[in-house]
Formats: C-alpha cells, structure tokens, sequence
C-alpha cells in the first residue's frame, strides 16, 4: 500500500509542475508583450566582409508585439538603417532558451526592405544582440532598450 500512496503523490507532483512550467511561460510571454510596447531599439551593425570597420546605425520603433499562436508573434515596428525607414508588421518566431526570448527569421519579405532577411536576435534586460543577413550580405547587429 505505501508503493502505491508513493507512486501516486510522485504522479501528482510531476503533473503539478507540468501546469507550473505552463503557467510560467505564459507569464514569460506577458512580460515580453509588455517590454516590447512603445519602445526603441537603438543600436549599431556590422557588415561581414566589408574592408571598413565601421558601425553602422540602426534604430527599431516597436509599438507593439502581438502573439499570434504557437512561437509564431508579429512586431508592429518602424524600421530604419542606412537610408531605409519602413513602417511594417515583421512576422517572427519567439523561441526561449530558458526565460530569454529569441526572435528567429529565415528568408522572411519585408515590405520595403526586400524578400530574404534572416535574423537571430535574442533578448535580455535592456539588451539585444543577433546576427542577421540579407541574401549574402550579412553581420552582427547589438543595441539598447529605451522605454
């Protein structure tokens, strides 16, 4: 009788901490919509290849993220570097490495910009910092949070 009493609050406790690790997640996503409304990402880009080393600017306008379904989310950004500045929804995929939030793109068309950007760009604190690339061009792209 004790095995089966065992047996049975072991199954209880891995089924508890089955909705926890749900309920967390869905806290983590709510903490992330929450950071990413109304604010910049001001930052700098490298360009691989390129015999001058110097950084480039950029700077992201986010008004909002929306959760889509899944690790599918959409950002309502404002997207400027170089001469570009394009007002666009950018679909992504969110995937988390723990409680750190990555946004992940491959070969994605971005009204205005072009139809192959692929991008990782993960997220922490104030904080980003990624790799990106558009079509064989390509760099490492850092910055800051402002609220």
């Amino acid at each position: 009788m004790a095995y089966r009493s065992g047996f049975v609050l072991l199954l209880a406790l891995s089924l508890t901490g089955c909705g926890d690790e749900a309920s967390e997640q869905a806290q983590r996503e709510e903490a992330f919509k929450e950071s990413m409304q109304n604010v910049v990402l001001e930052g700098s880009f490298t360009v691989t290849g390129r015999d001058d080393a110097a950084l480039r600017t950029e700077r992201y306008e986010i008004e909002k993220v929306v959760h889509l379904a899944g690790d599918v989310w959409t950002f309502h950004a404002r997207i400027q570097y170089g001469d570009h500045d394009v007002t666009a929804p950018v679909p992504v995929r969110l995937v988390w490495a723990d409680d750190t939030p990555m946004v992940s793109l491959t070969d994605v068309s971005i009204p205005g910009l072009g139809d192959d950007f692929t991008a990782r760009v993960v997220f922490f604190r104030d904080h980003y910092s990624g790799m990106w690339w558009s079509g064989e061009t390509g760099g490492n792209m850092f910055g800051v949070i402002r609220r």
